[in-house]
């Protein structure tokens, strides 16, 4: 149902951050946390049977923020948010990964948003930061642009309407309950938890303003993982809500195909390099004037062919297990996806 709330006194926050062998980058989101202009928050850690564990990190910011430390047993990202939204107090949970770094007026555009016109849940963008590596920036432009799978995301000058992603969502603590919280899926929980959210008719929104900083993958092996597996999350909504796999959906699946066959048919012609080149020149041009360097440029062109083929290849993967074979849901690099 849709609510009818309105917002005229500012929001409480609790940021659920779940975490897996990943003490430094923990402590640059936190770090950023400090500095936050708004400062109406508390933050909850979840440690998710870490090796390398964030509690020393963690606490060198009791003094300096309102902070919880939780440790708990693997049992993937979507129940570990769940575990630290079983104990916030936040009028609203703000989701994050732990690879974001937050600007100091994430929370102000936050609150400036809902305050000028409520929503259940919410998401915003990620950029990349000036302290990144070039392959991350390259990851980066490949995640976001218009000429791979970011221009399927949805939002703003998209092709789909706006799911929010798990990097960064923002959902009503009432809302989040009544929904029951992440699913058990290990993969594309953050979307099927997006869809119960307009299944359930609630406001969700685009807060432009409200973007992260966000390193997601170090290099195209974990990349490659990465997508692959998104390509098989894929398929596995599919059969979970057949009606939510769109026409734009296939778009890397059809790309792997194309590439595969303009690979074959190149062994008797090599003219059928032509639109590979083709698109490796727009990719790399368009990377290279966005970030003002021709070798991210030329990292771009590598990330975004891994992300197309990698996301096709997951999708189709999928399709012949489940959709032919008839086989359960499964997810491919589950045991060491979040190393």
């Amino acid at each position: 149902m849709v609510s009818g709330y309105l917002v005229s006194m500012p929001m409480f926050y609790s940021v659920i951050i779940p975490v897996y062998n990943r003490p430094d980058e923990v402590d640059e989101l936190l770090q950023s946390l400090t500095s936050q202009s708004f400062k109406n928050f508390e933050v909850i850690i979840v440690e998710d049977g870490s090796s390398v564990p964030c509690e020393t990190v963690t606490q060198k910011y009791a003094e300096l923020l309102q902070i919880s430390y939780y440790s708990k047993p693997n049992s993937g990202p979507g129940q570990t948010r769940n575990y630290g939204a079983e104990r916030a107090s936040g009028d609203y949970l703000i989701i994050l990964d732990s690879d974001c770094i937050l600007p100091e007026d994430y929370f102000k555009e936050v609150e400036q948003e809902l305050t000028a016109s409520p929503a259940d849940a919410f998401g915003g963008p990620d950029r990349a930061h000036a302290s990144f590596s070039d392959m991350q920036k390259a990851i980066n432009y490949s995640m976001t642009s218009f000429f791979t799978t970011g221009g399927i995301r949805g939002g703003k000058k998209k092709m789909d309407k706006f799911y929010p992603r798990s990097f960064n969502m923002g959902v009503r603590t009432e809302v989040y309950r009544t929904l029951q919280g992440f699913s058990k899926m290990r993969f594309g929980e953050d979307i099927d938890f997006s869809i119960r959210i307009f299944q359930h008719n609630y406001v969700c929104r685009l807060f432009p303003g409200a973007w992260v900083y966000h390193k997601r993958r170090t290099d195209l092996k974990k990349f490659f993982k990465q997508v692959h597996n998104s390509g098989i999350a894929r398929i596995n909504l599919y059969k979970k809500y057949p009606d939510s796999l769109k026409l734009v959906h296939l778009l890397p699946g059809v790309f792997t195909l194309g590439v595969a066959v303009l690979l074959l048919a190149a062994l008797l012609w090599p003219v059928a390099l032509i639109p590979l080149a083709v698109y490796a020149l727009l990719v790399g041009t368009d990377a290279a004037v966005q970030n003002r360097s021709l070798r991210i440029g030329l990292y771009a062109v590598a990330a975004s062919y891994t992300q197309l083929t990698g996301y096709g290849t997951g999708f189709w993967r999928a399709w012949w297990q489940r959709c032919v074979r008839g086989k359960d849901e499964f997810s491919a690099f589950s045991k060491n996806f979040y190393k």
